[in-house]
């Protein structure tokens, strides 16, 4: 049992992943019928492999990786379908792999971001960045508040999508385990 746990972690996780990431740049959206039965997976993986340790540190990477991208869902700065993301790979991954995931894949964007915004003023100038890539609203009339955004605006003017940043960190971090065998991998933990 020892040898399989490895080769079900990797080809579900990265698997998984690849999936996710593909799905939100094609369509901007990751859907329930992939994170859902992974979400469920990574229960029956931990308590089949790990068992009551293996679950303990599925619960608290699940609280933290869904609990914070639904913390930016609500404030607007993360889909619905990367909260779902993470919370399904969360389970698999465990406590530490996801603050390692968060902490990477936001690094991520926010250098993808960087270089986009430099590129765009270098190319377009700033106003016209500006124009593309903020929200702004439509404006009303003299006086009244300009109208919110739709979903279709703000999936025109999204830089990148969230999937490819945890997908990138997620096998970078498993890259780094098995060749410079830092962090430790998540089935050595329990």
């Amino acid at each position: 049992m020892d040898q399989i746990q490895p080769i079900v972690f990797l080809v579900a996780v990265i698997g998984y992943t690849l999936a996710a990431a593909i799905w939100d740049q094609k369509f901007y959206k990751i859907p329930n019928k992939l994170t859902l039965p992974m979400f469920f997976a990574g229960w029956v993986y931990q308590g089949v492999f790990d068992q009551w340790a293996g679950l303990a540190t599925g619960g608290l990477g699940f609280l933290v990786g869904f609990g914070i991208l639904f913390l930016l869902w609500m404030v607007g700065t993360a889909g619905g379908g990367d909260v779902k993301l993470l919370g399904g790979l969360s389970v698999w991954i465990g406590f530490r792999w996801t603050l390692y995931v968060l902490g990477i894949s936001t690094l991520i964007v926010i250098l993808v971001t960087m270089g986009i915004v430099v590129a765009n003023v270098l190319t377009v100038g700033p106003k016209r960045m500006k124009k593309k890539l903020l929200a702004t609203g439509k404006p009303g009339k003299a006086g009244e508040k300009p109208a919110a955004e739709t979903v279709e605006q703000r999936k025109q003017r999204r830089i990148m999508a969230y999937a490819l940043p945890i997908a990138l960190a997620t096998w970078g971090l498993l890259a780094s385990a098995y060749f410079g065998n830092w962090p430790p991998l998540p089935w050595t933990l329990t």
